[in-house]
């Protein structure tokens, strides 16, 4: 994957839908991407309205979401065995690395991950 290709976290999608703009000049003229889980994660929420879901179906429609596949299990299962973090975390970290792309995250668990091409976001 080239430089202009980011793996979007859970966390940073919802700054992003609830009007963090300070995110947008990291974001613009990248191509976006999200692991399954995050689409999950995002419309699993059984608070959402209407129009919450419909604001993160459109954003979700304009990222490039990646499914499980063989490779994302292998690093999945191998950071779940080095590191203590929780395994949706695993998986989009896999992601991240199956992908060779950097992710870009608010999370502080992910710093855990030696291996990991992160872009902290710090609010």
């Amino acid at each position: 994957m080239n430089g202009n290709n980011l793996l979007l976290d859970t966390n940073i999608v919802l700054y992003l839908l609830n009007g963090e703009e300070t995110l947008i000049p990291l974001l613009e003229e990248k191509n976006l991407f999200l692991s399954f889980i995050t689409q999950l994660e995002l419309l699993g929420n059984r608070n959402l309205n209407p129009n919450d879901v419909l604001k993160i179906k459109q954003f979700v429609a304009e990222c490039t979401v990646i499914d499980i596949t063989p490779g994302i299990k292998d690093f999945a299962i191998h950071i779940r065995q080095q590191y203590t973090v929780k395994l949706p975390d695993c998986i989009i970290m896999a992601t991240s690395l199956w992908l060779n792309m950097p992710l870009i995250t608010a999370d502080q668990d992910f710093k855990k991950i030696d291996i990991a091409d992160l872009i902290y976001f710090k609010r």
